[in-house]
């Protein structure tokens, strides 16, 4: 199995969980925040759902992305979401399928503005970026939603609300 394979397998399982943890998300509570200083529950939701767009971001700009000139998605369903989502990952998916193992070697940074927030490998900032900080978001969305009372459904297995 190539790079290419194990990362695409990866993102796609990942992005089973993410699809059913968005899905679950209450357009009736998309102005609520679980403090003054918190993203309120549409913002977590859409940066989650954005963020599944980052490894062909991350692959199909050469040598950088300036995050103060990136499109952000406007959403006003649960459904807009889960389309957001399921774009970024189609997007992802064919730029793996695209990229040549070299590409995955070349540093790339993250940028807002002229302030470089990371420098890294592209494999590194896929790793980290376009799948560990889905799954970190996607718990925070998780204590919102439970905060809401609003049923959680598992990710590696049966959730508190599943039986």
């Amino acid at each position: 199995m190539t790079l290419t394979d194990r990362l695409i397998t990866e993102i796609e399982q990942e992005a089973s969980n993410t699809k059913k943890i968005l899905e679950c998300v209450p357009e009736d509570k998309f102005d609520w925040q679980p403090h003054e200083k918190s993203m309120t529950l549409k913002q977590l939701a859409t940066h989650i759902a954005q963020l599944q767009a980052m490894t062909s971001l991350t692959l199909r700009h050469a040598d950088y992305l300036d995050l103060a000139l990136a499109e952000q998605s406007q959403v006003s369903t649960t459904a807009d979401l889960v389309n957001v989502m399921e774009d970024g990952l189609k997007n992802s998916i064919e730029a793996l399928k695209e990229a040549q193992d070299d590409e995955f070697r070349k540093n790339w940074e993250l940028r807002f503005g002229d302030k470089v927030l990371m420098k890294m490998s592209k494999l590194d900032f896929i790793r980290k970026m376009g799948m560990n900080h889905i799954v970190h978001h996607r718990g925070q969305l998780s204590v919102y939603l439970r905060l809401l009372n609003v049923p959680i459904p598992g990710m590696y297995g049966p959730s508190a609300d599943e039986k």
